[in-house]
C-alpha cells in the first residue's frame, strides 16, 4: 500500500486545471501536509519535446493523426522518465496536473481512433500502471466545464514553450474537446476513483475559490484528508 496519497488533476484544455492544481497544493500545505507536485507533459524533456512536436505538427506529423497506441506511448514515456526519481513516502501527498487518465481520454476520441477494436482505457492503464509501474492515483479529479467556455480560456494562457501564443492541434479542435469532455464523463461513470467537479453554474464559471472548496469536500468524503 502506497504511503503517499496521489491526486491527479484532469480536464479538457482551458478548464482551469492549473489554477486548481496550485490551489489544492496550497490548501493541503495549509493543513500541515507535505506536498510534492508534478505537471505533464514535461516539455523540456526528451519525450516531452517530442510530444510537443506532435501537438504542433512541427515535423509535419500531427498528434491527432498518429495511431492511438503509438501516441499513448510517447505520453507514457514522458511520465515514466520524469518519475524515475520519485520515492513513495517522502511526502504526504503527490498532486499531479494531467496524468494517465488524460492519455486514455485523448487517445480514444480523435477521428483516427473511431474504428479501433480495443479498450483505450484498459490499454493505457495496463501500459502505464502495470508495465511501466507508474503510481496509480488515489483519486482523479475531473474539472467539468462547457467546451465552448473552456476554448476561450485557452487563448488566455499566453506564451508556452512548445506552442508559443497559439493553440496546439488538440486545443484547436472543438470536436476533440467536446468528445474529450464526454469521454471523461463516461470514464467517471465507469471508475470509482474518478470524481467530477462541476465548475460552472448557469453557464458561468464559478470562482476558483468556490471550486477549490468543492474539491476539499470531495477529498473529505473520499477519506483522502
Amino acid at each position: 500500500m502506497a504511503l503517499t496519497k496521489t491526486i491527479a488533476i484532469e480536464g479538457i484544455d482551458g478548464s482551469g486545471k492549473s489554477v486548481q492544481f496550485k490551489l489544492l497544493k496550497q490548501a493541503l500545505e495549509n493543513m500541515g501536509y507535505t506536498v510534492a507536485s508534478m505537471e505533464f507533459p514535461v516539455y523540456d524533456s526528451f519525450f516531452g519535446k517530442e510530444v510537443g512536436r506532435f501537438l504542433t505538427a512541427a515535423d509535419g506529423v500531427r498528434a491527432d493523426e498518429v495511431d492511438a497506441k503509438s501516441m499513448a506511448l510517447w505520453f507514457a514515456m514522458d511520465r515514466f522518465k520524469a518519475m524515475q526519481g520519485y520515492k513513495d513516502g517522502e511526502t504526504d501527498f503527490l498532486v499531479i496536473n494531467r496524468y494517465v487518465l488524460s492519455n486514455a481520454v485523448y487517445q480514444s476520441i480523435r477521428d483516427i481512433d473511431a474504428n479501433k477494436e480495443y479498450d483505450t482505457l484498459e490499454f493505457v492503464y495496463n501500459l502505464e500502471y502495470n508495465e511501466l509501474g507508474l503510481v496509480k492515483p488515489d483519486l482523479n479529479l475531473f474539472f467539468d466545464v462547457d467546451q465552448s467556455q473552456a476554448s476561450k480560456n485557452v487563448l488566455k494562457k499566453g506564451f508556452r514553450s512548445y506552442v508559443g501564443e497559439g493553440k496546439d492541434v488538440y486545443e484547436a479542435s472543438n470536436s476533440i474537446q467536446f468528445r474529450a469532455r464526454e469521454k471523461y464523463l463516461e470514464y467517471a461513470d465507469r471508475c470509482d476513483d474518478i470524481k467530477v467537479v462541476s465548475c460552472m453554474e448557469d453557464g458561468v464559471f464559478l470562482a476558483p475559490e468556490v471550486i477549490s472548496e468543492k474539491v476539499l469536500e470531495i477529498l473529505k468524503n473520499s477519506s483522502i484528508i
